[in-house]
C-alpha cells in the first residue's frame, strides 16, 4: 500500500489530479475516481446509520461492511490490486439470507420511508447502486476485479432488506406505495 497520509493539504491536487496508491495521478474527474468517491460517500453514509439505535447483529454486519468498503476504495486506488475477497460477497449473501428469511414477502413496492434508522438505509441502498454503476463504468474501460462490482450489487439489495428490518425494529412495518392501478384492483374485487 502506498505511503501513509501525514499531511493533508499537499495542494498536489490543485491542478486536477489526484495521486493514486500505485503513484500514479489522474484527472480528479476520471471514472475510477468516481468509483473511488462514490464507495466513499457509501461508506460515510454507513457510519450515519450507525448513529441511530441498532440490533447489536445489525451494527457488528455495517461495521464489518464499512472495512469492507474501506477494502473495495484500496483496490480501487491501486488498479491491479486486489484488497475485496470473493468471501467478501458470500458473507453478504449470507446476510440477506438470513435478514431476508424474517421478513414477509413483498406484496407491492415500498417507499424509502418509515423509521430514521430505515430511511438511512435506503439512502446507503440508492448511493450503493451508483457506486455499482460507476465501478461498472470502470470495468468497461479498465480492467477490475469481479468482486467490487458484486459485492455494492450485493451491498444495495442487503440495504434494502436491513431497512425493512429496521422499520420492524419496534412493530412498525413498511410504507407501501399506493399505486393507482393496484387501488383500482382493489376497488374491482370488492
Amino acid at each position: 500500500m502506498g505511503n501513509r497520509l501525514t499531511q493533508i493539504a499537499t495542494r498536489t491536487g490543485d491542478a486536477g489530479t489526484t495521486g493514486l496508491g500505485d503513484n500514479s495521478r489522474v484527472s480528479k474527474n476520471s471514472l475510477r475516481v468516481h468509483a473511488m468517491g462514490d464507495v466513499d460517500e457509501l461508506n460515510s453514509n454507513i457510519g450515519v446509520l450507525l448513529c441511530e439505535e441498532l440490533p447489536p447483529a445489525v451494527r457488528g454486519l455495517l461495521v464489518e461492511i464499512q472495512h469492507q468498503l474501506f477494502n473495495l476504495g484500496g483496490e480501487l486506488s491501486i488498479p491491479g490490486f486486489e484488497l475485496l475477497k470473493p468471501e467478501a460477497v458470500l458473507a453478504l449473501d449470507h446476510a440477506l439470507d438470513e435478514h431476508n428469511a424474517t421478513l414477509p414477502k413483498l406484496q407491492e413496492f415500498i417507499l424509502p420511508a418509515g423509521t430514521r434508522a430505515a430511511s438511512l438505509a435506503h439512502v446507503c441502498r440508492t448511493v450503493a447502486r451508483r457506486a455499482e454503476r460507476a465501478v461498472v463504468a470502470l470495468g468497461n474501460e479498465e480492467a477490475i476485479k469481479d468482486a467490487p462490482r458484486q459485492y455494492l450489487n450485493r451491498l444495495s439489495d442487503l440495504m434494502f432488506v436491513l431497512a425493512r428490518v429496521l422499520n420492524r425494529m419496534h412493530g412498525g412495518d413498511d410504507v407501501y406505495w399506493k399505486s393507482e392501478r393496484m387501488a383500482a384492483q382493489a376497488t374491482e374485487g370488492s
